[in-house]
């Protein structure tokens, strides 16, 4: 076992900072590579902003097999203006999540740090970036890491109102306006679903406390400590929504049924999406989020010991930012769970919140261990447990456990990400990504004319850059008729198709055989 000075030596340390920083951004560039957009939606999300660019849709869009886009716009408006900027569709599709899970690492740390220290910081930092989740949806073309940001954004100005104790004045309002609109243009009313069960469990137990503490100062106090920033912030941010859905219904066809009814009602329901059990999401955050998600529940398990399982007592003692941490991160995950439809990335934005959750479990345990029990009933350092300093644990066990964690946690995430890349890399994942790139540089090279002939895989028309296949009877009549140069199809369809094109061959070009799970083989029919 790592002895106690040289583990705090360890974590106080400003190489280990970098060291912990320097992999999480490494394991966000790689953990996806090579990039293909053959899974997990992505192909969706990157044609909406290909369509912008191409097409001009700018608030409406569809799919690759047509119908209508179910998201709102404003990742894809983001990735077309960075197109712009880049001129790299690869990049440009990818830059939103990952900056934006940088930019989420930098206010967590910067959060943590400035409350609870730099250990629990740098801890806190290790658990956002070290886990199987964060590495993960990094560099995926979606939607989930920019909505995390968001939603962490709002909880966070929720959390420094309550510590300050101060009012909520119109310039606070407007901010989380604004960051409940961006929200609503990212991916709709779902970021009620992560703040509303906090703020209405954390509003409840404030004003039971205020009343309990009388109309004195201890009284006043509480009531300054308000989650709640007023209702115009979330009913204005939710009409500006309703306008595009409104827009949508009237002027695009199918809008109704696919967003509406399917996309947002649906997901209620247990006949559109596939439903999952209640317990679904809880297994796979304790695997995902390991091994912070163990440290998280040991340490509360040990503060409840110390105070002999008294838990009704705990929270009563409990500070209010630290409840409203418990309350955001348990209030979302309960939400969700109650929702048929799971899916086990749509559960991220509460990670963040676990995340500085964690940072104040630790910065409780190491004013325990100095000797804290000295200071003010009213200090701010209580466990989420509620329990006030009290020496229970000594800093050798703190220190020691916290840096087996951190180093559990990268050889944890460091081997799983290595390994996914290298099978990725050995069973060519990218093997279409990889198709499509040297038939464009066959076409531009001989200035073809072609097109893709319609088939499952969504991401084959990015992959050609093309805006909509053609139906095999069309190409058929385009080629004879001069109009073509080259077709894209399946092995299926290709079999077909040859007898009717006059004077087609099959070009050596094709995309490598796939597993069956990955799609079908394509090949270039030319003259």
């Amino acid at each position: 076992m790592i002895e106690a000075s040289r583990a705090q030596t360890i974590l106080s340390c400003k190489r280990t900072f970098w060291i912990v920083a320097g992999l999480t951004i490494l394991f966000f560039a790689i953990s996806n590579l090579p990039w293909q957009l053959d899974d997990y939606d992505q192909a969706k999300q990157a044609f909406t902003s290909f369509q912008m660019i191409k097409e001009g849709r700018w608030f409406y869009q569809q799919t690759p097999h047509e119908h209508v886009a179910t998201k709102p716009p404003l990742v894809g408006l983001v990735s077309a203006g960075l197109f712009g900027l880049t001129q790299s569709w690869e990049l440009s599709w990818r830059l939103p999540s990952l900056l934006a899970a940088i930019a989420l690492a930098i206010f967590l740390f910067r959060a943590a740090s400035s409350a609870y220290g730099l250990i629990a910081a740098l801890i806190a930092l290790g658990a956002f970036g070290l886990n199987l989740l964060s590495p993960r949806l990094a560099t995926l073309v979606r939607t989930d890491m920019p909505l995390a940001l968001v939603i962490f954004l709002i909880g966070l100005v929720i959390w420094k109102k309550i510590r300050e104790g101060t009012e909520w004045r119109l310039r606070d309002q407007i901010y989380v306006f604004a960051l409940l609109t961006i929200a609503m243009l990212i991916k709709g009313p779902i970021v009620y679903a992560f703040l509303l069960p906090g703020i209405a469990l954390f509003e409840w137990r404030r004003r039971r406390h205020a009343v309990v503490a009388g109309v004195g100062d201890p009284g006043r106090a509480l009531l300054l400590q308000n989650a709640w920033p007023g209702w115009w912030p979330w009913v204005a941010s939710l009409a500006v929504f309703l306008l595009w859905v409104t827009g949508g219904i009237l002027f695009q066809p199918g809008f109704f049924d696919e967003v509406v009814m399917r996309e947002f009602v649906g997901r209620f329901g247990e006949t559109i999406h596939r439903p999952q059990p209640l317990y679904f999401y809880l297994p796979h955050l304790l695997h995902k989020f390991a091994p912070w998600s163990v440290l998280i529940i040991g340490i509360a398990f040990v503060d409840l010991h110390s105070r002999k399982w008294r838990l009704r007592s705990a929270f009563r003692e409990m500070s209010p930012e630290t409840f409203w941490l418990l309350c955001w991160s348990v209030g979302g995950l309960i939400l969700m769970s109650l929702i048929p439809s799971k899916r086990v990335d749509r559960i991220f934005p509460i990670i963040p919140p676990l995340c500085l959750l964690l940072a104040a479990q630790i910065a409780r345990l190491m004013a325990c261990s100095h000797g804290s029990v000295s200071r003010s009933s009213t200090s701010n350092d209580v466990s989420p447990t509620g329990h006030r300093p009290v020496a229970t644990v000594n800093a050798t066990s703190i220190y020691r456990w916290l840096t087996a964690a951190l180093v559990l946690s990268v050889l944890f995430t460091g081997g799983y990400t290595i390994s996914k890349v290298i099978s990725a890399y050995r069973y060519q994942r990218n093997a279409l990504a990889i198709f499509g790139r040297e038939v464009r540089r066959e076409a531009a090279a001989y200035r073809w004319r072609y097109e893709v002939v319609s088939a499952k895989d969504e991401g084959l028309l990015l992959y050609l850059q093309k805006t909509g296949f053609i139906e095999p009877d069309h190409a058929v009549s385009e080629w004879n008729n001069g109009n073509l140069d080259a077709l894209i199809a399946s092995t299926e369809k290709a079999s077909g198709l040859m007898p009717q094109l006059a004077g087609a061959a099959l070009s050596q070009l094709k995309s490598n055989e796939r597993k069956k799970e990955q799609g079908n083989v394509y090949v270039l029919i030319t003259h």
